[in-house]
């Protein structure tokens, strides 16, 4: 019995570092679910302007509505991506400790969720980016209404391409 509290002890702290990538994924979580609510709040105010509007201002809204909802439709992946991540964290916590405790060699399945993890939290940051450059394309102030000169608009029009998504 003596034996097992070090190798419970070694356990634990090689579960230290998926456990503070875990408070990691929650935060980015936060920060993600925020940025929806927000989406869908202007999304809720937009849709009760769209019946009292006409012409080129009911045109307008329902482009900026079709804008929402391609952001929510990335922003909902990009909390998939997210959560699937912490899945895997757990999974991996759990592969720890089971691998120690019954002695089993699972090097390579520890590895592998490892990497899957971190994949799946790089293709939701991707996302989450992909997503900032929608909004900010989307947010950004008409360049007619900046009056800048040719060159200047050329330039910011450049600097505002929103990449696309294969």
């Amino acid at each position: 019995m003596g034996g097992s509290a070090p190798v419970i002890s070694q356990t634990i702290q090689l579960a230290l570092a998926p456990a503070f990538l875990l408070v990691g994924i929650g935060n980015l979580l936060g920060v993600f679910a925020g940025r929806l609510a927000r989406v869908v709040d202007r999304s809720r105010g937009l849709m009760a302007l769209h019946s009292a509007t006409t012409g080129a201002e009911h045109d307008r809204l329902v482009e900026e509505l079709r804008k929402l909802d391609k952001r929510m439709s990335v922003i909902n992946a990009s909390i998939l991506m997210a959560v699937a991540s912490g899945v895997v964290v757990c999974l991996l916590v759990a592969l720890l400790f089971v691998q120690r405790a019954a002695g089993f060699e699972w090097g390579m399945a520890v590895a592998s969720a490892f990497v899957v993890a971190m994949l799946l939290l790089l293709l939701s940051l991707l996302l989450f980016l992909y997503e900032v450059r929608l909004a900010i394309y989307t947010i950004h102030i008409p360049i007619e209404l900046l009056e800048l000169e040719e060159k200047q608009r050329n330039s910011k029009r450049n600097r505002l391409k929103v990449p696309r998504l294969p």
